[in-house]
């Protein structure tokens, strides 16, 4: 185990890396390579139209497609070389750190990417605020293992100070230049990056962010799968590090979203069924947007949910209190106990379904549209989150207080594809 690495600091350290970058002469487009994070693809209509937009998206590195886990992971490692040897992708000549941005109509998300030290929570530098699945964190870690790349990079929070220098003044500063890459994907979000090589510009960054604590914002199984190879490690070097794109929420507030379960074994008619006495359920009128809107406006007022499947809108809030008392744990503050979240893992999904957090039984969608599709197709039931806000998500996790695992989506997520991290090419 490697207890020598470099992470040992009052803040956070982020070094520049020679990042791995798609050629462009070599593809049809970067829009048409890149996608979103792995777990935001919704598999498999998500993933075989990112895989027929072009024979070299990052799709295919990130969810490879075999027989077995480890089929897929050498798949993945045996085409990450194969592009490098015929020069789909290609490392820049020197380490740099990048200046990202991503914008769409009225949003606008800038920050940087680099290597980040990797630490434990234990030493309050980069902070979880989400549960991780064992099996998700095992998967990726051989994947990682496999291919010696981290292939996207985790999306962090920081406050910054709002002064005139520092990270985000020289972001400002990055970005009125000539970028390294332009391209607009299919959501609409245009992306740019930028190269800092100047020492001086990436030493105002570096000493800015020493000071600072980070929020993993999305990443939490990566940045736990980071961990577990750094252990595994036996003397300092490139695992010690993790690829991030760290974002000041002071200057560039992220967007929070709920993340969705869809009940694969569970109709809707069983749910509400067993709902009866327990909580209030009533039916609400679409289009998704309005019952969404409904939602928004129970959850105000206390723990709330959408079901959907049945090709209706059910609005289920008012838990029984003496329910709650018997099913929610005791010992934890009570911001965490009262979080939507908690209430449906250890209140509707451990007692009144009693439906096991495996993937045959649930599923995470952080599109609602595509919850609600799924859940009509299969006779399943969507179960509709309203989003947790992101200072409460900030307090719970300054507390040491995860929340249920899947509790929340921040964005925008950056997209996987415009830059990776190679552990073998320094």
């Amino acid at each position: 185990m490697n207890t020598t690495g470099p992470a040992a600091s009052r803040g956070l350290r982020l070094t520049p890396f020679r990042g791995l970058r798609y050629v462009p002469e070599r593809v049809g487009s970067l829009a048409a390579v890149t996608s979103p994070p792995y777990d935001v693809v919704v598999r498999p209509d998500g993933l075989h139209h990112l895989e027929s937009a072009d024979p070299h998206n990052i799709v295919r590195l990130i969810l490879p497609q075999a027989g077995t886990a480890a089929e897929r992971h050498r798949q993945a490692a045996d085409t990450l070389k194969r592009w490098l040897t015929e020069g789909v992708l290609a490392p820049d000549p020197e380490p740099v750190l990048y200046v990202y941005e991503q914008r769409a109509g009225d949003v606008l998300q800038r920050g940087v990417i680099g290597a980040l030290a990797l630490s434990p929570a234990s030493e309050g530098i980069v902070l979880p605020h989400e549960d991780v699945m064992a099996d998700v964190v095992e998967d990726r870690a051989d994947l990682m293992r496999t291919a010696a790349a981290h292939l996207e990079p985790l999306l962090f929070s920081y406050a910054g100070d709002g002064g005139p220098g520092g990270a985000t003044a020289v972001i400002e500063r990055v970005a009125e230049r000539l970028p390294l890459l332009t391209t607009t994907t299919e959501d609409g979000f245009s992306h740019r990056l930028w190269a800092v090589a100047d020492p001086a510009e990436r030493a105002e960054i570096e000493s800015d962010l020493s000071r600072r604590q980070a929020l993993i914002a999305d990443g939490h199984h990566r940045w736990a799968t980071y961990l577990r190879l750094q252990e595994e490690q036996s003397a300092p070097g490139p695992w010690d590090f993790g690829l991030v794109l760290l974002v000041d929420t002071a200057r560039y507030p992220l967007r929070v979203r709920a993340i969705h379960r869809l009940l694969h074994r569970l109709p809707v008619a069983e749910a509400l069924r067993a709902l009866d006495g327990l909580f209030r359920v009533r039916h609400v009128d679409g289009p998704l947007p309005h019952a969404l809107g409904v939602l928004a406006d129970a959850a105000a007022e206390g723990n709330a949910f959408l079901l959907a499947g049945d090709g209706r809108f059910h609005l289920v809030d008012r838990p029984d209190a003496r329910l709650l008392a018997r099913t929610v744990p005791a010992g934890r503050p009570a911001a965490w106990r009262a979080l939507d979240a908690t209430v449906l893992h250890s209140t509707l999904l451990d007692d009144v379904w009693d439906i096991p957090d495996a993937p045959e039984h649930i599923a995470y969608i952080h599109d609602s549209a595509a919850a609600v599709e799924q859940a009509e197709r299969h006779d399943a039931t969507a179960v509709l989150m309203h989003p947790v806000r992101e200072d409460a998500v900030r307090d719970l996790a300054r507390q040491g207080v995860t929340m249920p695992r899947k509790s929340t989506s921040f964005g925008p997520k950056p997209a996987t594809g415009l830059v990776l991290r190679s552990l073998d090419i320094s």
